[in-house]
């Protein structure tokens, strides 16, 4: 894993299929660690173990899904966390601890945001972290592709262009310092400090 600021880590990129790099986020906060998005990389996993475990795994919409959500829960004793529109297609590869239906704060302080139009019920995560930076974990709503910020959506999973544009609307008055998306396209960068 690749130490990004004091409290945040990337793990390795992932290629759930061709022309998709993904990543995971290890946040490490007093109250006890966080896993943003899922990675099924064993030596990250066992990083993870290192560095002290996790208490939460944060999933941002459906895609995230994977056979290592198991193996992280069983390891760390971690609660899978997700949106509420998201859990049928979820629930099926992993049971969920911690299901959310509207903007809240919760562990951590970390805020929860739903923010539909990627998928049906794709969620983001603000966190304020205590050296000044706020972090918005985005998942798929926004990323890099081409040098540009970019967007699309899944009508097959509830997606829409008008809850996406919505969502668009909604970060930009959060006006985050970092913001970090679960996939982006070869060559851009999953995490870009916004000026």
């Amino acid at each position: 894993m690749k130490q990004l600021y004091d409290d945040l880590w990337q793990t390795d990129v992932s290629h759930p299929f061709p022309g998709l790099n993904t990543h995971a986020y290890f946040l490490r906060c007093d109250e006890g660690n966080v896993l943003f998005y899922n990675t099924d990389h064993e030596a990250e996993i066992r990083h993870i173990a290192d560095l002290g475990g996790i208490k939460y795994q944060y999933l941002s919409h459906r895609d995230e899904v994977g056979g290592s959500l198991r193996i992280i829960r069983e390891r760390f004793g971690s609660a899978l966390c997700c949106g509420v529109d998201e859990l049928s297609a979820i629930e099926g590869s992993c049971e969920v601890d911690v299901v959310f239906s509207g903007r809240k704060t919760h562990f951590a302080g970390i805020e929860v945001i739903p923010t539909p139009g990627h998928t049906a019920g794709s969620m983001s995560f603000l966190y304020e972290a205590p050296h000044g930076l706020n972090y918005l974990f985005t998942g798929d709503t926004l990323f890099q592709g081409n040098g540009r910020w970019e967007t699309l959506f899944f009508t097959n999973a509830g997606g829409s262009a008008n809850d996406l544009a919505n969502s668009l609307r909604l970060y930009r008055e959060i006006d985050p310092n970092v913001v970090i998306s679960s996939g982006s396209l070869p060559g851009n960068r999953a995490v870009v400090e916004v000026e």
